[in-house]
């Protein structure tokens, strides 16, 4: 597919929605932002460096079809935080077909908050607000601090890490919503003792790969925790001691 053929990323797009039951999400309107969305990414991606995925079907697959998959987990109208959002992912997409969320797009690296906000301008989007920061800095602001419904992160750390850095912004009562790709079950029992001790409980795993038209497979999961009980106040410790010794 070329990148400015939109009849046939428009196609494509409906055939993978369809093959991964999200035709019923996504209206034309939110196709022609996707296509707009591709099109700008992969002119800044000449420059600086957001995404290795270039090819307008694996961007429709891989980033936006990937991203989408657990936008049913997220309650109609919830603030979220996406913890390490990078060049957008989930953020952008789910902005796109979830008007109804509040994003704040949180990463430590201030140009690709800036290409964010940039994007979120260039296709009216209202419900995204960047922030640049470290996680474990920002879960330790009483600005921040258990103040959303749900966190989310795609393709940041693995799940005991990811834990410790999310859990903490969530409300008692929210969700945190982990986008995993191959090893998310493994994860997932590696992780019990963190969410634990995090105040997390109720842990659903959705096994649903994502699936191209042709038939191809890409392994995907989602891990959905539940937040029962308010973090201590110890938690989250700074990134070396996170990374060096999980909970």
């Amino acid at each position: 597919m070329e990148r400015n053929d939109k009849r046939g990323f428009t196609d494509f797009f409906r055939h993978s929605a369809e093959k991964n039951g999200l035709l019923s999400l996504v209206t034309e309107e939110h196709i022609e932002k996707l296509f707009l969305l591709t099109e700008h990414m992969l002119t800044v991606n000449e420059q600086f460096n957001l995404t290795a995925i270039r090819e307008p079907s694996r961007v429709i697959l891989l980033h936006y079809v990937d991203s989408l998959l657990g936008a049913h987990l997220f309650p109609e109208g919830a603030s979220v935080v996406d913890v390490g959002a990078g060049a957008g992912f989930p953020t952008l997409p789910l902005a796109v077909v979830r008007p109804d969320l509040r994003i704040t797009a949180l990463d430590s690296t201030a140009k690709r908050m800036g290409y964010v906000e940039e994007t979120a301008r260039l296709l009216g989007l209202s419900n995204v607000t960047p922030l640049v920061g470290r996680a474990e800095e920002l879960a330790n602001d009483a600005s921040y601090r258990e103040k959303f419904d749900c966190a989310t992160a795609r393709a940041v750390a693995a799940l005991p890490v990811l834990c410790e850095l999310c859990l903490p912004f969530v409300k008692v009562g929210g969700r945190f919503i982990a986008m995993k790709g191959r090893g998310g079950g493994a994860e997932l029992s590696a992780a019990k003792n963190a969410i634990h001790l995090l105040g997390g409980k109720d842990v659903a795993l959705y096994d649903t790969p994502v699936l191209a038209p042709d038939g191809e497979t890409f392994e995907h999961t989602t891990v959905l925790i539940e937040k029962v009980a308010s973090t201590a106040p110890k938690y989250p410790r700074a990134y070396g001691k996170i990374a060096k010794a999980p909970l």
